[in-house]
């Protein structure tokens, strides 16, 4: 597998624990990689829905994804500023087709006021009986909230503002 580099134009493939697909992101441009973490941007992108629905993206997002945490981050740019959108998700893997992950149905929304919401609680547990999530991944996932949760205290990585602001330019420089 080739190792996309900066200004390459990358598929996201998001799965279910099922292994059925859930949702592509179409031509997602690579701003950064390295052997962990690749971080991204989704500008006007189109996105299909497992039923095959089809919308594109509404305004620029800085995509984040590790093969360490069990998270990936969406920093949405707004003109009332930054807000994030975190899938409790599998690391990613990434092959010759896409960057895959299998989506676990928690999410953390930040607003752009700084409010925190966890979302999709009941979705979660239902899908935890309906696809019999592991004990150990249910484990891993709640450790991760609180891992993810104390990122967006302490301003982490995706989190801060020039963490947006240096990313948000390096995709216009590129573009």
């Amino acid at each position: 597998m080739k190792i996309p580099k900066e200004g390459d134009f990358i598929t996201i493939q998001s799965y279910k624990h099922d292994g059925s697909l859930h949702r592509t992101w179409r031509d997602t441009m690579v701003l950064k990689t390295n052997e962990n973490s690749i971080i991204g941007v989704n500008d006007h992108t189109l996105v299909t829905e497992s039923d095959g629905r089809r919308w594109v993206t509404r305004e620029p997002a800085i995509v984040y994804f590790h093969k360490k945490y069990w998270f990936n981050i969406i920093a949405m740019i707004r003109e009332n500023g930054v807000s994030y959108y975190c899938n409790l998700a599998s690391p990613y893997t990434l092959d010759n087709e896409a960057l895959k992950y299998i989506d676990y149905d928690l999410d953390v929304k930040v607003f752009a006021d700084g409010e925190k919401k966890l979302l999709d609680v009941e979705e979660y547990e239902r899908h935890k009986l309906e696809m019999r999530y592991p004990k150990d991944i249910d484990y891993v996932l709640k450790e991760n909230v609180k891992i993810l949760v104390d990122w967006i205290n302490q301003g982490k990585g995706p989190f801060s503002k020039e963490y947006v602001e240096i990313w948000y330019n390096r995709y216009h420089q590129l573009k």
